[in-house]
């Protein structure tokens, strides 16, 4: 089996729960043969909230899906299941950017979601690219935070800045920012501190990095990414709406996708802010942090996923 096979083997182990609480209500009226009924649409709808893809998603889905049959006059299950996936596709599409250097990605998230490794595997995929990168450690209210960066920066054979514990944030992100035009790297990675029992503090924080990001790299790209754990449902709604309103997030990272979740809130999230998903960690290993891609996600979610399934 060849490495991307492997990468949707695990993609579609990692999308299990989703696929069992759908298949268990869409199953009972029928297979795809079967004539399309009034039943099937309502089996359709229970199965997408239960896969934590929220009611209104699930409802706005839906009321497509009767249009499309309508229009296209579709006649069986199978029919109607393969128009939905392509909604919900057309739900998760984004225009692809490009990606230009510099780059500085900041990224944001409550503790205990993966942050801290998740920076260590974007280090190592774009280093697998041919990019130079810099990690900082601008989490310096948490004791190990650095600590734990500094395993991966080791990992990943990168630099590291780090200061004390207890240290300006924003300072670690002034020297990170130094020593990443001092290197002429292409990537600064910035982990940031992951609170929310003070929103205030978190919201000014977060501006005062990015301003010192602003003035001192102007002409990098940038990239703020929330990172979410799937396992925590609906949830991780309320996370991505709290963080919103702290940073300008441009991306999504959903990590323990890897079948303990139900990967039905990557549309929740989607629909209720427009945020896009980039990356979803589908394992414990160093290769299991890959861009999001919609088909794939949608042939997961309903069994449909070839083993010879090409991006």
């Amino acid at each position: 089996m060849s490495e991307k096979m492997s990468l949707f083997a695990r993609l579609r182990q990692g999308m299990s729960r989703s696929r069992q609480q759908m298949a268990q209500v869409m199953e009972m009226e029928g297979d795809d043969n079967t004539p399309l009924s009034e039943d099937y649409f309502d089996s359709l709808l229970d199965a997408m909230i239960l896969s934590d893809m929220g009611a209104v998603c699930a409802e706005e889905a839906m009321d497509k899906l009767r249009m499309v049959v309508k229009e296209k006059k579709l006649r069986t299950n199978g029919e109607a299941k393969a128009a939905l996936k392509e909604i919900l596709v057309g739900f998760l599409q984004v225009e692809k950017p490009s990606l230009k250097w510099p780059m500085v990605i900041l990224t944001v998230g409550v503790n205990g979601v993966g942050k801290t490794t998740t920076i260590g595997k974007l280090a190592l995929r774009f280093q697998g690219l041919g990019r130079t990168i810099v990690l900082c450690a601008a989490d310096t209210f948490r004791a190990a935070a650095a600590d734990q960066l500094q395993v991966w920066a080791e990992r990943a054979r990168c630099p590291i800045v780090r200061h004390k514990e207890g240290a300006d944030p924003a300072g670690v992100v002034f020297d990170g920012v130094q020593s990443a035009k001092a290197q002429k790297a292409d990537l600064l990675i910035v982990d940031t501190a992951g609170r929310l029992h003070n929103k205030k503090n978190l919201i000014d924080e977060l501006a005062k990095i990015n301003r010192v990001i602003e003035r001192e790299l102007p002409d990098a790209s940038r990239e703020n990414l929330l990172v979410l754990d799937a396992t925590t449902g609906q949830n991780a709604v309320i996370q991505a709406k709290e963080f919103s309103k702290a940073a300008n997030i441009t991306g999504l990272v959903l990590t323990k996708l890897d079948g303990t979740a139900k990967g039905g809130i990557i549309l929740a999230i989607k629909r209720e802010l427009g945020i896009p998903v980039k990356f979803i960690g589908v394992g414990e290993g160093i290769d299991d942090l890959q861009p999001f891609n919609p088909h794939a996600f949608a042939d997961g979610l309903f069994n449909d996923l070839p083993e010879d399934f090409e991006e």
